[in-house]
């Protein structure tokens, strides 16, 4: 069969399967406006909960002006090609610098893209020999990441200590026989739950195992810990992670990424991702961003922001709690509303919430999260107020009543017909 005419009678999959009715408005929905709490959506103002900008530092008066300058000095060309052919500045260099120093690392090595700097980190740090040993819930980065490892691989359950020490303990007696390694691989926070990775008790097994760990902290770099160096020191493991992951696109509200561990892993790493020696080096402007951002993140006013995030986000999780819904071990800036309901039901509450209420929030269903299955995740940031909670506390109070007496059971609007 060929292969355009075999998509054409495909369902779309798991996601698409929606997209006669989903696109532009569930899916590739178009928010306009300055990034913030307040913004506009199908022609109104919406209170928004759906943006990663943990700290709020996407509209940040210094940042901007940096990056604006930034962009004037260099252009967004610049450097032009791979860091290893001609991309190279001492900028990156610095900032590369900068970024151990924060994680406490010997050396650490910049992304063009967090997503593909972690598929290929995966990739260059594992033989055929290696074991892998991953929680179950990983990020799809990390799973396409392991997807190209030729060699074995153990899941545990998601933040399952025991699940985890038997893989570990099968995965190890598998290297020895191989003359292998093991990669353990996790998360510092899983972004759709809001649940932190268990890193103290995997830290832990690293006194009966012998195992390397691999972090991706995307979503806990910049506001977990006491000064926002990531979900390890929250945990006050930062000296057993061997290989720290951050991203840009979380507390930094912008692109990139990248990993700090021993000065010769990263060499090693340097010379053999291939999503950064087949890809264009970081822009110089998002480099000099980054750089005001760390900034920001490490002084007395990150302290505050953070202070303030934490402020919006506890009060946020305890108000749903208080209202009788379900968020799971939500600890992170991530709250997921957990729905007993279908998705059309849902789906007429998504629609209810934006039009009626005017609040935006994403819903997130299977394959993103595991079958059965459904959510409205709320993104808290530093940029919200104390009255965007409270208000939002109150339309889910609301809803929650009408759920329950069977106002959303009607069947899911067609797109066309919402205003």
């Amino acid at each position: 069969m060929d292969i355009f005419e075999k998509i054409r009678k495909s369902t779309g999959g798991p996601i698409g399967q929606y997209r006669e009715k989903a696109d532009g408005y569930f899916a590739f929905p178009k928010l306009e406006g300055e990034l913030g709490p307040h913004m506009r959506f199908n022609g109104q103002e919406v209170l928004c909960w759906s943006l990663n900008n943990y700290l709020g530092l996407a509209n940040h008066p210094e940042i901007r002006k940096v990056d604006a300058e930034a962009a004037a000095r260099w252009g967004m060309a610049y450097p032009m090609g791979s860091r290893m052919m001609t991309g190279q500045t001492a900028l990156h260099e610095q900032f590369e610098k900068e970024l151990a120093d924060f994680e406490k690392k010997e050396a650490a090595f910049l992304f063009n893209f967090g997503y593909q700097g972690i598929v290929s980190t995966i990739d260059a740090l594992l033989s055929r020999q290696d074991v892998v040993v991953i929680d179950s819930e990983a990020h799809a980065c990390l799973l396409d990441g392991v997807r190209l490892h030729m060699g074995k691989v153990f899941k545990f359950k998601h933040n399952d200590i025991a699940s985890c020490e038997q893989k570990l303990k099968v995965a190890t007696a598998a290297a020895e026989e191989q003359n292998g390694g093991v990669l353990l691989i996790t998360e510092g926070v899983f972004g759709m739950t809001g649940a932190l990775g268990i890193l103290d008790q995997i830290a832990a097994l690293k006194d009966k195992y012998d195992f390397r760990i691999l972090i991706d902290d995307a979503h806990g770099f910049g506001n977990m810990g006491p000064t926002g160096r990531g979900t390890s020191e929250h945990f006050g493991v930062m000296d057993k992670i061997d290989i720290y992951i951050g991203a840009y696109a979380k507390s930094m509200a912008t692109i990139g990424g990248f990993v700090a561990s021993e000065k010769d892993i990263i060499t090693y790493l340097r010379y053999n991702m291939r999503s950064q020696m087949y890809a264009k080096s970081l822009p110089m402007p998002i480099v000099e961003g980054c750089r005001k951002r760390l900034e920001i993140i490490r002084s007395a006013e990150g302290d505050a922001l953070r202070a303030h995030l934490w402020e919006v986000t506890r009060r946020l999780q305890n108000g749903f709690r208080e209202l009788g819904y379900e968020i799971g071990p939500a600890e992170a800036c991530v709250t997921p509303v957990h729905l007993k309901c279908g998705i059309n039901q849902a789906t007429n509450i998504a629609v209810d919430l934006r039009e009626n209420y005017h609040i935006f929030c994403s819903i997130v269903t299977y394959p993103v999260i595991p079958p059965g299955m459904l959510i409205f995740r709320i993104i808290s940031t530093a940029a919200h107020s104390i009255e965007d909670v409270d208000r939002t506390l109150a339309a889910f109070k609301d809803i929650k009543e009408r759920l329950a007496k069977g106002d959303y059971d009607k069947e899911m609007p067609d797109k066309a017909l919402i205003r």
